[in-house]
């Protein structure tokens, strides 16, 4: 990662007053052919509303997120989402990995990816899972960073461009779960 780039955890107060870049960096990826949930062309407004609505999970501690910034530009994401059931605490999941396609291919994404893995090791998380379309390079990704690949689920999820896609559902075991075995 280059030196001038900073990986910082977002709290409620500073995801609200970085949602107008946040929506850039959603658009820039849906419209870049990232299949993260959304289809193109992605309304700068849609995702300014989708971000206002992660400030009440990350106040309530449901859901962490993280900024990648170069040279004052944000330029990556990701977050883990916490579930509320007592018998799920173990894990979370990694949602929302996002690199801006100016950024792409110079490791930002295996950074923010070890960040939100060391975060959850810390916080007593020992097991993560995530799903991406399958063929992806995120997928690539997950695979070189140790993650194992669960199974597929035939058209799971429409990419950018409305066509359904499989996705595949990958886990890590982190922390001393992953120590012991």
């Amino acid at each position: 990662m280059n030196p001038a780039t900073t990986v910082t955890p977002l709290e409620a107060d500073a995801l609200a007053a970085a949602v107008e870049d946040l929506a850039d960096l959603l658009v820039a990826t849906v419209h870049g052919g990232a299949s993260i949930g959304f289809l193109a062309p992605l309304e700068r407004a849609e995702a300014v509303a989708w971000w206002h609505e992660r400030s009440a999970a990350v106040a309530a501690g449901r859901l962490a997120v993280w900024a990648a910034h170069h040279e004052g530009r944000l330029i990556g994401t990701v977050s883990l989402a916490f579930p509320d059931k007592s018998n799920s605490r173990h894990r979370a999941e990694l949602v929302k990995l996002m690199v801006h396609p100016d950024g792409r291919g110079r490791g930002l994404g295996r950074v923010l990816l070890a960040r939100a893995e060391e975060a959850a090791a810390a916080s007593g998380v020992t097991l993560l899972h995530l799903d991406t379309e399958t063929d992806s390079s995120a997928e690539r990704l997950y695979r070189a960073a140790g993650w194992t690949r669960a199974g597929v689920v035939p058209d799971y999820a429409a990419n950018p461009a409305g066509e359904l896609k499989p996705t595949t559902i990958y886990y890590k075991r982190i922390g001393p779960a992953a120590r012991a075995g």
